[in-house]
């Protein structure tokens, strides 16, 4: 996944919301050393990049654990050449080491084997 810039804590703006109390020992548990708010901001800036178009995710073919024969029903980008794959085109979903089901082109995977 792409890096975020880390931007130092005075250069924030102080935010306040309301979480429950069990989502925020959850958080807590979740976020070990790195701290729950620090969390939250990964997952904020996380749900902005993919909402904005920016996001891409980064595999490699070592990251596949299964592949599934699919159809594309919208316009999809192969996770591991970019490619864009056209709605109505063979593709394969992927089921990646960390539980992400992706989309990968028929291409990709020719220049794997």
């Amino acid at each position: 996944m792409r890096t975020i810039p880390r931007t130092s804590t005075t250069e924030m703006e102080v935010t306040s919301i309301r979480l429950e109390r069990t989502l925020k020992e959850s958080l807590k548990e979740l976020s070990g050393s790195q701290g729950y708010q620090a969390l939250i901001r990964d997952i904020l800036w996380n749900y902005v990049q993919q909402k904005s178009g920016d996001y891409r995710p980064l595999f490699s073919p070592s990251d596949i654990r299964a592949t599934f024969e699919a159809t594309a029903r919208k316009d999809e980008s192969c996770v591991l050449t970019g490619k864009i794959i056209q709605a109505n085109e063979p593709m394969f979903l992927a089921l990646t080491i960390h539980g992400d089901l992706v989309p990968l082109s028929v291409e990709s995977l020719d220049k794997e084997q």
